[in-house]
Formats: C-alpha cells, sequence, structure tokens
C-alpha cells in the first residue's frame, strides 16, 4: 500500500465507525434498533446520498479501485464472519431440546410456509422480479425461500430483553423455534451456492453437502465435547480473557476458512463454531457479553454502514417488488409460526405475538442477501428490497408483540392439550 492509500484505509474506518455510531445512537433514541441506523448512515455516505450530491467527494472517500479499497472489503468480510460467529453463541442446544415439541412445531410451520411462498411466487412469476435466467431459476426461488423463513435471532434476543420476556417461557420458544429456523435455513443455502458451482476447486454437490453435513455433525457432538475438555484448560492456564478470546475467535476463523474451502461460505463455518461454544457450560456468560461488545461496536458499524456503500437505495428502488416481498414475508411468517404456535398450545393472540416475534429479520437476511449479490443469483433491486423487508420486519416486531399482549397480566403459557 502507498502512503495515500494507508490514509485513506484509516480515514474510511474513522468515518464508517463514526457515522455508525451517531446513527445507531439516534435510532435507539427514537426506539429503533441500532442496526437501522448503521444501515442509513451507510445509505447517506453512499452512492445513494453522497454519491448522488458530491460525486467527487464519495469517489476519493471510497475509492473503487486500489488497495485501501480491497482491504476494507477484507474487514467487511471479517465483520461478517463474526457476526455469525455471535449469532451462533445465542443458540443453546439444551433449551430447542427442552422445548422441543412446542419449538418444532413453531419452527417447522415457521420456516415452511414462508420457504413455500418465497419459493413458489418467484418460481411461477420470475418476470415480476425480473428475473430472466431461466437456468438459474430454481436456485433463484430456492434463494428467496430460505431469505423468507431464517429469522434474525439476534435481533428478537434484543427486542425480547426489551421487553423483559428474553427468560421467560414465551421469550424461549421463540428464541429456540429461531434457532432451529436458522440452522435449517443456512444449510439450505449452503447447498444452493454448491449447486451454483461455488465449491471448492471444482468440488461436486454430493461431496459438499456431504461435507458440510458431516462438519455441522461432529462440531455438535463430538467437537462439542473436545471443546469441553479443552475449554476448563484453557481457563485455567491462560490469562483471562484474552486466552480465552483468542483461541476462540481463531478457531472460529480455522472454521471459516474450511467451509469456505469446500464450497459453502464462510459465515456458515463460524455460525456452527458460535452454536457448539455458546452451548458449552465452560464458556461463561461474562465471556460472551466480552464477545459481543467486541464485535458489536467495532465490526457490526463496519458491516451494516458498508451496506449502504455498495448499492444505490434510489435508483434501485422498485415499489412493486418491495411490497410483493414485504407481503411474502409477512403472511408467511406471522402465520405459519402463528399456526404452529396455536398447534402447540397457545392461544391465538398470543400465537400472532410469537409470529411477530419470529417476523424479526434483520441482519440474517442482509448478510443472506449480500452473500447472493456477490455470487450474482440476484441483482441490486432484489437486494435493496431485501435489506428495506429486513428493516420493516425488525421495527415492526417489538410493537406488534406489545400489542397482541398488552391484555396478559401474566407471561403467556402453553395451554393445557
Amino acid at each position: 500500500m502507498s502512503h495515500s492509500e494507508i490514509v485513506s484505509l484509516f480515514i474510511q474506518l474513522c468515518v464508517l465507525l463514526t457515522a455508525g455510531r451517531i446513527m445507531a445512537e439516534i435510532a435507539r433514541r427514537i426506539k429503533l434498533p441500532p442496526v437501522v441506523g448503521e444501515i442509513l448512515a451507510g445509505i447517506l455516505l453512499g452512492q445513494t446520498i453522497l454519491g448522488m450530491l458530491f460525486p467527487s467527494a464519495f469517489e476519493w472517500l471510497f475509492p473503487s479501485e486500489g488497495e485501501s479499497a480491497l482491504i476494507l472489503d477484507g474487514f467487511v468480510h471479517v465483520s461478517v464472519v463474526l457476526l455469525l460467529f455471535i449469532a451462533g453463541l445465542e443458540v443453546d442446544l439444551g433449551i430447542v431440546i427442552q422445548q422441543r415439541r412446542q419449538a418444532f412445531l413453531t419452527s417447522f410451520l415457521g420456516l415452511i410456509v414462508p420457504f413455500f411462498l418465497g419459493f413458489i411466487i418467484p418460481f411461477s412469476f420470475p418476470e415480476i422480479f425480473g428475473f430472466e435466467d431461466r437456468n438459474k431459476l430454481i436456485l433463484f426461488s430456492i434463494f428467496m425461500g430460505t431469505s423468507m423463513s431464517i429469522t434474525a435471532l439476534p435481533v428478537i434476543a434484543r427486542i425480547l430483553m426489551d421487553l423483559n420476556m428474553l427468560r421467560s417461557g414465551f421469550g424461549m420458544l421463540i428464541i429456540s423455534s429461531a434457532m432451529i429456523n436458522d440452522l435449517i435455513g443456512w444449510l439450505i443455502f449452503t447447498v444452493v451456492l454448491s449447486m451454483m458451482g461455488q465449491g471448492g476447486d471444482g468440488m461436486s454437490l454430493a461431496k459438499t453437502i456431504g461435507l458440510t453435513l458431516g462438519f455441522t455433525f461432529f462440531l455438535l457432538t463430538i467437537g462439542k465435547a473436545l471443546i469441553n475438555k479443552v475449554l476448563p484448560w484453557i481457563n485455567r492456564k491462560l490469562a483471562w480473557p484474552g486466552g480465552l478470546i483468542s483461541l476462540t475467535m481463531a478457531f472460529c476463523f480455522l472454521a471459516a476458512a474450511f467451509t469456505e474451502g469446500i464450497g459453502i461460505h464462510a459465515i456458515f463455518g463460524a455460525f456452527i463454531v458460535g452454536v457448539a461454544l455458546g452451548d458449552s457450560e465452560h464458556f461463561s456468560e461474562k465471556a460472551k457479553e466480552i464477545v459481543h461488545q467486541f464485535v458489536n461496536n467495532i465490526f457490526s458499524p463496519l458491516f451494516f454502514v458498508s451496506i449502504g456503500l455498495q448499492v444505490n437505495f434510489i435508483d434501485n428502488f422498485n415499489l412493486g417488488i418491495v411490497l410483493i416481498i414485504l407481503i411474502i414475508a409477512f403472511t408467511g411468517k406471522i402465520f405459519g409460526a402463528g399456526i404452529g404456535a396455536n398447534f402447540a398450545g397457545y392461544k391465538w393472540n398470543e400465537s400472532l405475538a410469537i409470529g411477530f416475534g419470529m417476523n424479526a429479520r434483520g441482519a440474517m437476511e442482509i448478510i443472506l442477501g449480500l452473500v447472493a449479490l456477490k455470487v450474482g443469483l440476484i441483482d441490486e433491486v432484489i437486494f435493496v428490497a431485501l435489506v428495506i423487508m429486513a428493516l420493516v420486519t425488525s421495527i415492526t416486531s417489538g410493537s406488534a408483540m406489545k400489542y397482541f399482549l398488552h391484555k396478559n397480566r401474566q407471561l403467556p403459557k402453553p395451554r393445557e392439550k
């Protein structure tokens, strides 16, 4: 890197972090998720506002070519990996097992219904979405179904904390159902990437899927047992929390490298490692909090602000596609998860509250959309619509849950069958 490119990189990081923090604080003060403010900061700094009003300033601040642009892209990739890592840390397999019946019904219908709607509508009417490549139509439809079915676990956890419901049976049902959604959804998406020929070194689809399932099974069984053996030694012998954080991060990056190498995106490896680590009794809540603070206040803003730099949100805004995706997202997830919760024994107002809780998308859909955009599966118009959908569902989730639960004096519990 030249002297000027080093200066440019540091200015970029300064501007992204500062703008992200300012807008996140504004969003927080008006009761919106901080991620909304961070994405809006990127829209202000990106092609949509700064690039349109002051194109020369935008090109000077964020040059499209050169070493600084390449390294900034590397920072964004690391940020995505770490975001999925801390999302995995939120997954508690014990809770999933404890509430397996209610969680299975809620997550199964909360995944199948939006996946079906997200698949069948684009597959039947591809021209509405401006999709012309018939050879990739099945992949595009699977991707849309997957993006409609995945739930944003970190966003849901934050909403439930704000409502003081995270540790309630009601909150745990939503969390455990979202965990199952995320695990299955990311497995489906890895298959989509493999079918697109994103496999490592020409690896066959069957081999990639086999390695994916083997990797997942190993880490959540034998790998988890090994982690439980190693973590006590790390806590005793190495400086705390530095030793624990350094080695777990190293393990995260190793798993990310492995899954990227076999043709699955690096984020899947980071997510599964997070699940395995987060489920260990030796990875304390204090250690999780340190990792969360580290990622959420440094790497998370870099990623979400950078989203606004990717595309022009005005030029690529299509009201029709945005409305269709919003209708599919709300209808599929709310009624799918709501019907599942009702079958599990919850009253209808409680079931709809659970459906709205499961409807929060946020980071997960945006990450999914960005990966699809990078590999050419979707265009900027679909990406913008997915980002808007993620923002709208995240903003409306908490208030809708409160609306459907406001008459309940006690935390909702499933009725006896």
